[in-house]
């Protein structure tokens, strides 16, 4: 009985190797015999809409809804690159949508899953812009544009996003204790797990007198990484390229 755990793979043409990774680690016996695998955003470097034609979309909806058709739930939730998916792709994919900051039963656990960047609280400039950019209205002006448009403005925002991550320190972007705290005592949970900072650990809290712990999930940018929950523990671990 295990229950698997991914985020930030930052899926793109330019990175092969690495989707080639994701479809074949779905297609394996881990994945197909687990109780249920979540994927907690940020699967594509960007996401221009569900009407999107290219390659990439599609093979990622087949590999998705295969584990699905083998009977293994997939739960998805938006991260800060692909928070314009919405039902149509995960009616192909054979998504289950999440809201971020949900809390799901993990062999008895109430656990809180996150993308994780809501709880970076101190980067005032990036949590403007994710204001912005969860409106329906800024949504709608920009899925009213060609898809070529939309392809431009991604990579404007993705060049933008490098040069903000290039200038701005590493604790800022990191997530801010005090509102892991309090995202974790509203939940009413012991343990929170989330992606988006990059930084895979188990990190041990002490949360008003109780023992807590935040798991974060690792990228894939050169390899995989997979959190692998069962009723007695929880493990990171690595995934390699053949």
């Amino acid at each position: 009985m295990t229950t698997l755990f991914i985020a930030d793979l930052h899926l793109d043409p330019s990175r092969p190797q690495i989707t080639a990774l994701f479809e074949n680690y779905l297609a394996s016996d881990e994945v197909r015999h687990a109780d249920a695998l979540y994927i907690l955003g940020d699967l594509v470097e960007s996401w221009i809409g569900d009407d999107d034609d290219a390659e990439l979309p599609q093979r990622i909806a087949r590999a998705t809804r295969a584990v699905r058709d083998a009977g293994v739930p997939v739960y998805f939730m938006v991260g800060n690159r692909d928070f314009l998916l919405g039902e149509d792709f995960a009616r192909r994919a054979g998504f289950t949508l999440l809201d971020d900051g949900t809390v799901h039963d993990l062999y008895g656990r109430p656990t809180l899953l996150m993308h994780g960047d809501v709880l970076c609280t101190d980067d005032v400039a990036y949590q403007a812009v994710r204001k912005q950019v969860r409106t329906p209205q800024w949504q709608a002006q920009i899925l009213s544009m060609s898809l070529d448009a939309r392809r431009a403005f991604a990579a404007k925002a993705r060049e933008d996003s490098r040069k903000h991550t290039g200038s701005t320190k590493e604790s800022i972007m990191d997530v801010n204790g005090d509102a892991v705290a309090t995202a974790m005592l509203n939940a009413g949970v012991d343990r929170l797990i989330h992606g988006h900072t990059h930084r895979p650990a188990v990190h041990p809290l002490d949360l008003q007198g109780k023992a807590a712990e935040r798991i974060v999930l690792g990228d894939w940018y050169e390899h995989g990484s997979v959190l692998r929950v069962t009723e007695n523990d929880a493990e990171l671990r690595g995934l390699t390229i053949d």
